[in-house]
């Protein structure tokens, strides 16, 4: 007899942290044992907590570096390079770039097709050089030297004469 009790009661305690750990889970912040209401108030919640003190900035960008702009002509021959670095969410906002960008023209990108075409609203030209509008052109995940090396005399041939482009 003990013994069906002791498996009842590890039933129902073991019952009972199982609901607590999920509805933790599935409501988390909404239960707070520390307060004395036993929910959070919104005095409670500090949003923002003080900074850490021993914590040391590594990178110090100005703000003028952050907020300036840049003057990109689509119709005239401005191309956007786009340096592909790996593990860095570089293969989602590639797609984004030929996939999701409003265009006046926008890149036509047919199904099953890894490349697309993005051309010029004026002439077919591209204006986009990277993975997905013209592939591994300067090989498998090119640095910025091969970039700037290669970019250039990859568009002067893919458009079959020279151009002074930026």
């Amino acid at each position: 007899m003990v013994e069906r009790s002791s498996k009842f009661l590890f039933i129902v305690v073991g019952s009972v942290l199982f609901m607590l750990i999920l509805y933790q889970y599935v409501a988390p912040g909404m239960m707070n044992f520390g307060s004395p209401h036993g929910y959070m108030l919104e005095d409670d919640a500090d949003l923002f907590p003080t900074p850490d003190p021993h914590y040391v900035k590594k990178y110090y960008f100005p703000i003028r570096d952050l907020e300036r702009t840049v003057d990109f002509e689509i119709k005239g021959d401005d191309v956007i390079v786009f340096l592909h670095i790996q593990k860095t969410g570089g293969t989602t906002f590639g797609r984004h770039l030929v996939q999701n960008v409003r265009l006046e023209v926008p890149c036509d990108c047919r199904p099953g097709q890894k490349k697309c075409t993005c051309y010029r609203p004026n002439r077919k030209e591209t204006w986009l050089f990277s993975r997905f509008s013209t592939g591994w052109s300067c090989g498998l995940h090119a640095d910025w030297t091969e970039l700037t090396n290669c970019v250039p005399g990859v568009l002067n041939k893919k458009e079959s004469r020279m151009k002074n482009q930026r």
